[in-house]
C-alpha cells in the first residue's frame, strides 16, 4: 500500500488515543456511552425513561441508586427494565395522573465488569402536575385618569419556561407601548391610564409548553375616571420599585435587566454603563427599550448597569451591580490510558468556575475518602497519582468538580496489562514524498510495559545521525528537506522486556513541483481583458493539474458565462470590473505537494461617484457665496487629479449642466462664487487620468438674490443690409448674467465724430435697424444691459457703418508681363477709396481662354477666378495654355458686391508640344521595322516636325541614334538596317520653334526576335450566318499580318472563303455569309505558313441536300427542279444581305479604317477645352469570346485548299487568292474591329 504523506502525517501526531486502542483479545474496562440529562422533567400521564448504557468486555452489570439509596428497578411496580446488552435503561409507566410523584428524586447509574465501575452523572427527576390558577376573588381596579396601574398576572409556577399573553375576551392582544408594557414577571404596567383603558375583560393567559395547555386568570375590570385636570408628574419606577438591585449572571448565558417607569407624560428608558461601553455586538434592547439582553456573558460584562428614565418634569433611575459567575468547567480532563507493570499513572483533573469548584475523586464509584488509608494513590493538586501500578491495580476512576451553579463528572480508566510489542502499522509499507519536503514514516506500536522504537537504514545503523531525521514519541519517524538519494528502505524496530519486532518501509523521493513561470502582476483597464500564464514542471510519474483561484475561491469557466477562460495554463479573465480586482494564484499539485505562484491585478479606471453633498454657509448667499463639501470618491486605483463643479438651473435650463471649475483632487470643499438670481442645484465629478467618472447626485437648491446687471453684451457690431440704414447686432448676455427674470438692452448711436447728443432705443432683442441713414458713414456704438434693479456697468464704444453702395470705379490696368508660355504677371492701380462706397474688400480676376492662335473657339468656356486681398494690386497667373488667347477683367468689390471691370486681352507665346499619341511597331521583315503615330493632342504652337531616336536595350553604353523628321503631317517611318536578335527603345517627340515636347516611348524588335507569333486564348464563336475569330496579343509581340481563310468541310471542291488579310493587333475577325448548320475549317496563315488551324460550326437549319438517284427512279426529275429553284431562292437571299452589309471592301480599305488603340480623348484639367488638333484617333473594341474549335494539323500549305491554287500579292500589299472554277470573294466582315459579336449563340471553346 503506498500512502501520500501529504495526508496522512497530521492523523499521526495529534491525539494520543491511537497508542491506547485495546486489541480485541484484551478485557475493556467499563465506559458510559449514553446516559439521561441531567434534569429530566416529566409530566402527567407522560412515561418517564430512564438511559444508562455502557461498553465492556466482559459484559458490564447496572445498579441504580436513587437520592443515594440502593434502587432496584425490576422490583418497582410499573417500571419496565431494558433487557438488550450493554443497557442498564428503564421505563417507568404510570396509570394516574400522580404516579410520577412518588419517583421524584436523583438518580444515578454505576456500570461494572472485573475491571472496575464507571459512574454516570446526577440525573434530577421532576414531576409536573396540570397547571391550575388558584381560586380567588378579583376585585374591579378603580383609577383616575393620568395614573399609573399595575394588573398582576402571578401563574403557577412551573419547572419549564412559560409564555405570558394579556388578551381580551375576544382573544385579542391587549396593544403594548411606551406606556403600556407587560414585564418579564407577566404583570401588565400603565405608566397612565387614558378613558380608553377602560375595560371589564383584561385577560392573563400561562401557556405551559411541557403539558401542552393554556390556562387563563378570571378577567380583570379596569375602571378609568375621567378627569378634566391631569396632573403631570415626573417619572417613577414601577419595576424594579428600589434603586439598585445586584444580579448573578452566568457566563455563556444571556443576561436580561428590565425597568418599567410610570409617570405623565410616559417616560422614555434609556440604558447607561458606567463602568466601561455597552458591548453593542451583543445587546439588543426590547419591549420599547424596557429590556435589556446582553447575549453570550463574559467576566468582562461584570459591572453597573443604570437604567435612566425621563420625561419632561424629571428622571428616575436603577442601577444594576451585576456579578458574572460560572458552573464548572473543564481545564484538562482526565484521558484514560494503558499501562504496563511498574509504571506511574497520572490522572490530572483541572477544572474553573466562579466561585471556585470544589473536586473530589471516586474510584470504581466509591469516594476516596471512604477507601482504607493504605491504597498507594497520591492525590496532588487535583491529579491522581499511582506509582508502580500492577495489574491488580486496574480501576476506572470518576472525577466530579461542583459550586452553587452545576456539577462536571468525568470517568477514566487505569488499565495495567502486560503484553508483547505488536507494531499495528502493516509492513512493506510504500510512502511518497517530493523533495524538499519532510517525509513521515509510521510506525505504531502496542505493548505493556510500552514498547522502545528505533529506526534503523539498509545497513542496520540508526538513522538518527543525520540531524535531518527525527522520531516522534509515537513511533513515527520525521524525514525534513528529503533528497534524491533517501530513497530506500527503512527499518522500524519496537522491543519491550517480552520482544522485538521488525517491519520495513520503502520510501521514494520524487521531483517537487516547480512554477517556471507564474503569473505577473498587472494593472489593466476596466472593461479590458487580461491573460495569466502559468507553466510548471512536474515529476514524470505523477499526474500534474494546475488551477487556478482568485482571492482563494477556486476558478472555473462558469457556463454560458465568457467571464474565464481557462485552458493550457493560461487564465483570461474578460470584461474587466473592478470587483475583478485582487490576488491571482496558480496552482500547480500532483497527489504529493502543491506549490502556489500569485499575481496582484489592479483594475484601474475613471473614478466613482461622489457618494455625498453637503452645502453649508448658506447665510453668505446675500454675498452670493455658498460653501460645498463632498465626500472623497473611489480612485479606482489611479489618484483623483480635480474634481468638477458643475450647476443646474431647473427654472432656465433644466437637465443642462454647465462647469463652475475645478478643484484640486485631494480638496473635498471649496467656497463658491456665484451670479445673482440663479436657482442652483450642484454637482461634483471626480477626474483622474482615466476620465470623469460618474456625476455626483445633485445637493439641494439655492436661489441667489437679485441684482443689476454685472455685465454688457459683446460683439457689438454696426453693418447695413442697405444703402440706407445701420443693423446694430451684439451676442445677447447669457440668462445667468441677466442676475434678475428679464433682461433689455439700452442701445444708443450718433454720427463719429460729431460729439452730439446720443440717440437711444431700449430693446429686447439682439438687435436694432437704424432707418435713413446716408450711404456708408461711421456711427458710434454703445448696447448697455439692463434689469428690474438696475443698469449695467458703462459700456464700451464701438464703431459701426450704415450701408454700402456698389463700387462706382474699375481698377485702371498697369500692363500684362508674360513670364513664360503658361505664365502672366497682371497689374492694375488701386482705386480711389472713396468711389468704392463701402469697405474695400479686394479685387475679383477673372479670365477664359478664347482660342488657339491657329483656330479659335466657338463654343463656351469655363472661367478661372482669382481673388486677391485690398491691399494688392497684382497677380500671377499660371496653367495657361501655350499659344493661346486669353480675356481678362478685373474688378474691385465690397460688402455690397461687385464694381465695373476692367478688360484687356492678351496672347501667350508657343511652347513645347504635348508628346505623340498611339505610336506603333509593325515588322516588316527581320532587319526592318514600321513606326505609326498620331499628332499630339496638344500642339501648343506650331508643329514644325518629330525627332525620332532609339538605341539597343540590350548592348550597355552603345549610343543613341537620333534624327529629324522635318514634315509635321508624316505619320509613319520606315526604319532599316535593324539587329534581328535585339529590343530596342523607340522615343518620338514632336516640335515646335521652341523645341522638342514630351516624348512617347515604346520598346520591341523585328519580326526575328518575335519568333513564331503566340495566339494566346484564341477562340471562335458563331452565329447562323457568321463565325468571330478573337485573340489576345502577346505583350512586347512584334505587329504583323496574316490571312484568315474558311472553309466549309465536305465540300471536295469549292465551299473556300477568300483569305482575308488581318493585322496581329487587331484581336478579333468577323467572317459573314456563312452557310447555316454547317462546319466550317478557319485556317491562320503568313506567307504560306499555317500558323493556326480550327474549325467552328455554325447555328441553324442546313442546306438541303438531295439523295443521289438512278435515272431509272421516278420523280427525280421533279426533285432536281424543286432543288435548283431552292438555290436560287438562297442566292437571292444571300445577295440581298450582302447589299444591306454595304458591298466590298478591299483589304486596303480596312486598313485604312484599322483601330488605333492607343487613341485617347484630350483632357484639359485648365479649361475643359477641346485640342485644336483636327485629326481623331479610331477607337476599337475587342469581344470577348470562348469558342469549341476542333484542333487539326499545322502542316498543310495553301496549294492544300481545293483545286488548284494561285497565291499571290498585290502592289499594295493585299492578297489575292484564285480558286479554280469559283469566282473571287472578299469577306464582308474583313474591318471586323467595330463589328459586335452575335448574343445568341454561345461561345464556342478552344480546346
Amino acid at each position: 500500500m503506498v500512502v501520500a504523506l501529504r495526508y496522512v502525517w497530521p492523523l499521526l501526531l495529534c491525539s494520543p488515543c491511537l497508542l491506547i486502542q485495546i486489541p480485541e483479545e484484551l478485557m475493556e474496562p467499563p465506559v458510559i456511552t449514553e446516559q439521561s440529562p441531567r434534569r429530566l422533567v416529566v409530566f402527567p400521564t407522560d412515561d418517564i425513561s430512564l438511559k444508562c448504557e455502557a461498553s465492556g468486555k466482559p459484559e458490564v452489570q447496572f445498579r441504580w441508586t436513587k437520592d443515594g439509596v440502593h434502587f432496584k428497578p425490576k422490583e418497582e411496580l410499573g417500571v419496565t427494565v431494558h433487557q438488550s446488552p450493554h443497557s442498564g435503561s428503564f421505563t417507568i409507566t404510570g396509570n394516574n395522573s400522580n404516579f410520577a410523584q412518588r419517583f421524584q428524586g436523583i438518580y444515578r447509574c454505576f456500570a461494572s465488569n472485573k475491571l472496575g465501575t464507571a459512574l454516570s452523572h446526577e440525573i434530577q427527576l421532576m414531576a409536573e402536575g396540570a397547571p391550575k390558577w388558584p381560586k380567588e376573588t378579583v376585585k374591579p381596579v378603580e383609577v383616575e385618569e393620568g395614573e399609573s396601574v399595575i394588573l398582576p398576572c402571578h401563574p403557577p409556577p412551573s419547572a419549564e419556561p412559560l409564555r405570558i399573553y394579556w388578551m381580551n375576551s375576544k382573544i385579542l392582544h391587549i396593544k403594548q407601548d411606551e406606556r403600556v408594557t407587560m414585564g418579564q414577571n407577566g404583570n401588565l404596567y400603565f405608566a397612565n391610564v387614558l378613558t380608553s383603558d377602560n375595560h371589564s375583560d383584561y385577560i392573563c393567559h400561562a401557556h405551559f409548553p411541557g403539558t401542552r395547555t393554556i390556562i387563563q386568570k378570571e378577567p380583570i375590570d379596569l375602571r378609568v375616571k375621567a378627569t378634566n385636570s391631569m396632573i403631570d408628574r415626573k417619572p417613577r419606577l414601577l419595576f424594579p420599585t428600589n434603586s439598585s438591585s445586584h444580579l448573578v449572571a452566568l457566563q455563556g448565558q444571556p443576561l436580561v435587566l428590565e425597568c418599567i417607569a410610570e409617570g405623565f407624560p410616559t417616560p422614555t428608558i434609556q440604558w447607561l454603563r458606567p463602568s466601561g461601553p455597552m458591548p453593542a455586538e451583543r445587546v439588543t434592547y426590547q419591549n420599547h427599550n424596557k429590556t435589556l439582553q446582553l447575549l453570550n456573558v463574559g467576566e468582562e460584562d461584570d459591572g453597573e448597569y443604570l437604567c435612566l428614565a425621563e420625561n419632561s418634569l424629571g428622571s428616575a433611575r436603577h442601577a444594576y451591580y451585576v456579578t458574572v459567575e460560572a458552573a464548572p468547567y473543564w481545564l484538562h480532563r482526565p484521558q484514560s490510558h494503558l499501562y504496563g507493570p511498574g509504571e506511574t499513572a497520572r490522572l490530572d483533573c483541572q477544572v474553573q468556575g466562579r466561585p471556585q469548584p470544589e473536586v473530589t475523586w471516586r474510584i470504581n464509584g466509591i469516594p476516596v475518602e471512604e477507601l482504607a488509608k493504605d491504597q498507594k494513590y497520591q492525590i496532588q493538586r487535583g491529579a491522581l497519582i499511582l506509582s508502580n501500578v500492577q495489574p491488580s491495580d486496574t480501576m476506572v476512576t470518576q472525577c466530579e468538580a461542583r459550586n452553587q451553579h452545576g456539577l462536571l463528572l468525568a470517568n477514566a480508566y487505569i488499565y495495567v496489562v502486560q503484553l508483547p510489542a505488536k507494531i499495528l502499522t502493516s509492513d512493506n509499507q510504500t510512502y511518497m514524498a517530493v523533495e524538499g519536503s519532510t517525509a513521515y514514516l509510521l510506525c505504531k506500536a502496542f505493548g505493556a510495559p510500552v514498547p522502545s522504537v528505533q529506526w534503523l537504514d539498509e545497513e542496520g545503523m540508526t538513522v538518527l545521525q543525520d540531524e535531518r531525521f527525527f522520531p516522534y514519541a509515537n513511533g513515527t519517524l520525521g524525514i525534513r528537506d528529503l533528497q534524491a538519494n533517501d530513497t530506500g528502505h527503512y527499518f522500524c524496530q519496537a522491543a519491550n522486556d517480552q520482544n522485538n519486532v521488525t517491519i520495513m518501509a520503502n520510501l521514494q523521493v520524487k521531483d517537487a513541483t516547480q512554477i517556471t513561470q507564474g503569473p505577473r502582476s498587472a494593472i489593466e483597464k476596466k472593461g479590458s481583458r487580461v491573460t495569466f500564464t502559468c507553466q510548471a514542471s512536474f515529476d514524470p510519474s505523477l499526474q500534474p493539474t494546475i488551477s487556478w483561484r482568485g482571492d482563494g475561491r477556486d476558478l472555473q469557466e462558469l457556463g454560458d458565462s465568457d467571464k474565464y477562460f481557462i485552458e493550457d495554463g493560461h487564465l483570461v479573465i474578460r470584461s474587466l470590473d473592478y470587483s475583478d480586482q485582487g490576488n491571482y494564484s496558480c496552482v500547480a499539485s500532483t497527489e504529493l505537494d502543491v506549490v502556489e505562484s500569485r499575481a496582484q491585478l489592479l483594475v484601474v479606471g475613471s473614478p466613482g461617484p461622489v457618494p455625498q453633498l453637503e452645502l453649508s454657509d448658506l447665510h453668505l448667499l446675500k454675498q452670493s457665496q455658498v460653501r460645498l463639501s463632498w465626500s472623497p470618491a473611489e480612485d479606482h486605483n489611479a489618484p483623483i487629479e480635480k474634481y468638477d463643479i458643475e450647476f443646474e438651473d431647473k427654472e432656465m435650463a433644466p437637465e443642462k449642466w454647465y462647469s463652475l471649475g475645478k478643484v484640486p483632487g485631494n480638496q473635498t470643499s471649496t467656497t463658491l462664487k456665484l451670479s445673482p438670481y440663479v436657482h442652483y442645484t450642484f454637482r461634483v465629478t471626480a477626474i483622474n487620468k482615466y476620465g470623469p467618472g460618474e456625476p455626483s447626485p445633485a445637493s439641494e437648491t439655492v436661489v441667489t438674490p437679485e441684482a443689476a446687471p454685472e455685465k454688457n453684451p459683446v460683439d457689438v457690431k454696426g453693418e447695413g443690409n442697405e444703402t440706407n440704414n445701420m443693423v446694430i447686432t451684439w451676442k445677447p448676455l447669457r440668462w445667468m448674467d441677466w442676475n434678475a427674470p428679464q433682461v433689455q438692452y439700452r442701445v444708443q448711436w450718433r454720427p463719429q465724430g460729431t460729439r452730439g447728443i446720443w440717440q437711444e432705443q431700449i430693446v429686447s432683442d439682439p438687435f436694432l435697424v437704424v432707418s435713413n441713414t446716408s450711404t456708408f458713414v461711421p456711427y458710434e456704438i454703445k448696447v448697455q444691459a439692463v434689469n428690474s434693479q438696475g443698469k449695467g456697468p458703462e459700456p464700451q464704444v464701438t464703431i459701426g457703418y450704415s450701408g454700402e453702395d456698389y463700387p462706382q470705379v474699375s481698377p485702371e490696368l498697369e500692363g500684362v508681363q508674360i513670364l513664360n508660355s503658361s505664365t502672366v504677371l497682371v497689374r492694375w492701380w488701386p482705386v480711389d477709396l472713396a468711389q468704392v462706397k463701402g469697405h474695400l474688400r479686394g479685387y475679383n480676376v477673372t479670365y477664359w481662354w478664347e482660342g488657339s492662335q491657329r483656330k479659335h473657339s466657338k463654343r463656351h468656356v469655363h472661367k478661372g477666378h482669382v481673388v486677391v486681398p485690398a491691399n494688392t494690386t497684382s497677380v500671377i497667373l499660371g496653367g495657361l495654355r501655350p499659344y493661346s488667347s486669353y480675356h481678362l477683367e478685373v474688378q474691385a468689390f465690397n460688402g455690397r458686391g461687385l464694381g465695373p471691370a476692367s478688360e484687356f486681352t492678351f496672347s501667350t507665346p508657343e511652347g513645347v508640344p504635348g508628346h505623340p499619341e498611339a505610336l506603333h511597331l509593325e515588322c516588316q521583315s527581320d532587319t526592318s521595322l514600321l513606326l505609326h503615330w498620331q499628332p499630339p493632342l496638344s500642339h501648343n504652337g506650331v508643329l514644325t516636325g518629330y525627332v525620332l531616336s532609339y538605341h539597343p536595350l540590350d548592348e550597355a553604353g552603345k549610343e543613341q541614334l537620333s534624327f529629324d523628321l522635318p514634315d509635321p503631317e508624316l505619320r509613319t517611318h520606315n526604319l532599316t538596317n535593324l539587329s534581328p536578335n535585339l529590343r530596342y527603345r523607340f522615343q518620338l517627340q514632336a516640335t515646335t520653334k521652341e523645341g522638342p515636347g514630351e516624348a512617347i516611348v515604346r520598346e520591341g524588335g523585328t519580326m526575328a526576335l518575335s519568333g513564331i507569333p503566340d495566339f494566346g486564348n484564341i477562340s471562335a464563336m458563331a452565329g447562323e450566318n457568321y463565325s468571330v475569330v478573337s485573340w489576345v496579343p502577346k505583350e512586347g509581340q512584334c505587329n504583323f499580318r496574316f490571312h484568315i481563310r474558311f472553309k466549309a468541310l465536305g465540300e471536295e471542291k469549292g465551299g473556300a472563303y477568300l483569305a482575308q488579310y488581318v493585322s496581329y493587333n487587331q484581336s478579333s475577325y468577323t467572317q459573314w455569309d456563312l452557310q447555316p448548320d454547317t462546319d466550317y475549317e478557319i485556317h491562320l496563315l503568313r506567307e504560306r505558313e499555317l500558323l493556326h488551324r480550327m474549325v467552328v460550326k455554325t447555328n441553324g437549319t442546313g442546306r438541303v441536300r438531295l439523295p443521289a438517284a438512278g435515272f431509272a427512279t421516278e420523280g427525280w426529275f421533279i426533285g432536281f427542279v424543286s432543288a435548283v429553284v431552292l438555290l436560287l431562292l438562297i442566292l437571292l437571299i444571300f445577295c440581298f444581305i450582302k447589299r444591306s452589309k454595304g458591298g466590298k471592301y478591299s483589304v486596303k480599305d480596312k486598313e485604312d479604317t484599322q483601330v488605333d488603340s492607343e487613341a485617347r480623348p484630350m483632357k484639359d484639367e485648365t479649361f475643359g477645352e477641346y485640342s485644336d488638333n483636327e485629326e481623331k484617333a479610331f477607337g476599337s473594341s475587342q469581344p470577348s469570346l470562348n469558342g469549341d474549335i476542333k484542333p487539326l494539323g499545322s502542316d498543310d500549305s495553301l496549294a492544300d485548299y481545293g483545286g488548284s491554287v494561285d497565291v499571290q500579292f498585290n502592289e499594295d500589299g493585299s492578297f489575292i487568292g484564285q480558286y479554280s472554277g469559283k469566282k473571287e470573294k472578299e469577306a464582308a466582315g474583313g474591318n471586323d474591329s467595330s463589328g459586335a459579336t452575335s448574343p445568341i449563340n454561345p461561345a464556342v471553346a478552344l480546346e
